[in-house]
């Protein structure tokens, strides 16, 4: 049974840093589809970042490039995403995804490209 262990959510003032963690278990595939999401109340969720495990490539929604850092601790079955200049609107359930994915065009920031999903944790930036 494929499980998504989020942690590292919080609250902080605008400007801060958090660093989320996503644990995945019973999930072992070579060629992965990593990804966070976020979904600020009353709105749709939308893709942050993503991480294509072969190779590490990773890709940004425009609202987060320069500031956020996905990235992967394979041993660990882990992926991070590192979050600086966090700003109120950054405010939202950040969700981690996953799932197989035997080349990268498979691994796009949409959620129709993820399986499994973790349950979220929550991220309020105040001003």
């Amino acid at each position: 049974q494929v499980q998504l262990v989020e942690s590292g959510g919080g609250s902080v003032q605008a400007g801060g840093s958090l660093r989320l963690s996503c644990v995945a278990s019973g999930y072992h595939y070579n060629r992965n589809c990593m990804g966070w999401f976020r979904q600020a109340p009353g709105k749709e969720r939308d893709g942050v970042a993503r991480i294509y495990t072969l190779g590490g490539i990773t890709t940004y929604a425009d609202s987060v490039k320069g500031r956020f850092t996905i990235s992967q601790d394979n041993a660990k079955n882990t992926v991070y995403l590192q979050m600086n200049s966090l700003q109120p609107e950054d405010t939202a359930m950040y969700y981690c995804a996953a799932s197989p994915a035997w080349s990268i065009s498979s691994c796009r920031l949409v959620e129709t490209d993820f399986n499994y999903w973790g349950q979220g944790t929550q991220v309020t930036v105040s001003s």
